[in-house]
């Protein structure tokens, strides 16, 4: 019998798709899992399966102190922090107040660094550890009406990679998932908040065209099912050397390859028909 203690993972926007697939992904391989959201009724078929619910808003700073402080008066230890929480606000550029692309950031990019600022710590003491930072192919890739939400996710791509040279001499590694067209709640939900931004827009057709792509990849024939989201970081957890990147989901490796391979120009045609955008 093995004397090696439990590892422990914490997870964050686990009451829904990637992270709730995540959450039971890692209970699976043996963690004690802790799945954070904002509102723990949401997280009670977690708990009922054995994963411990945890309130948690990523950007109330007592609240993630008083977390991790919790998970290591607990269990002593903290092995694996999947940064999922984020969400997309869609909008042109003139359109979105100034108010709510810095909530975007605060959600998507602060929140994200400022729990590992925390993490850190205990993962140097431990020397290992393991960041799993939930991007998105849209770390990669630009859409029309995107501005912010891309401008978050480039921002998680560089923070990364940053972070990846710093903490190697600690034993620490960083991952990134590119997530592409997953079956959630997402899509619709930023469909709907880019709606709400059409009335008396001079994008309102460009609105109404990205949102309905939007909606589109929360349809199940035209997406992946969060698992595979899951699976990924299963690998990645359990990896002696995990990759850098893992692109999973419907069209991520082809659309971030094709950003990589096609002029500034050419990428963006290839956006606007896959998007049924208007042309002048």
């Amino acid at each position: 019998m093995s004397d090696s203690p439990v590892k422990t993972a914490l997870v964050t926007g686990a009451s829904s798709g990637i992270g709730e697939s995540t959450a039971r992904k890692l209970h699976s391989l043996g963690y004690t899992v802790y799945g954070a959201a904002r509102r723990t009724d949401r997280l009670e078929a977690l708990s009922a399966d054995g994963i411990r619910p945890l309130a948690l808003d990523v950007t109330d700073d007592d609240a993630m102190t008083a977390a991790i402080e919790a998970i290591i008066g607990e269990t002593g230890r903290i092995d694996v922090l999947v940064n999922n929480a984020g969400y997309g606000s869609y909008g042109a550029l003139e359109d979105v107040s100034i108010e709510e692309a810095r909530r975007q950031f605060d959600v998507n990019v602060f929140g994200l660094a400022r729990l590992t600022q925390l993490v850190l710590p205990h993962m140097r003491d431990q020397r290992s550890g393991l960041v799993v930072n939930v991007s998105s192919m849209g770390g990669r890739i630009h859409t029309p009406l995107g501005g912010w939400y891309h401008a978050t996710k480039f921002a998680v791509e560089a923070l990364s990679d940053c972070l990846r040279m710093e903490v190697a001499p600690f034993g620490i590694a960083v991952v990134v998932i590119e997530p592409g067209a997953i079956a959630t709640e997402w899509g619709r939900i930023a469909a709907e908040h880019l709606r709400g931004t059409a009335d008396d827009s001079a994008y309102a057709a460009q609105v109404q065209a990205v949102a309905a792509a939007l909606e589109s990849e929360s349809e199940t024939r035209r997406s992946s099912p969060p698992g595979v989201v899951a699976d990924a970081i299963g690998k990645a957890v359990t990896a002696r050397r995990p990759r850098t990147r893992y692109a999973v989901g419907f069209a991520a490796k082809p659309l971030i390859a094709a950003r990589r391979a096609l002029p500034d120009r050419a990428f963006d045609r290839l956006i606007a028909r896959a998007m049924d955008l208007p042309r002048s």
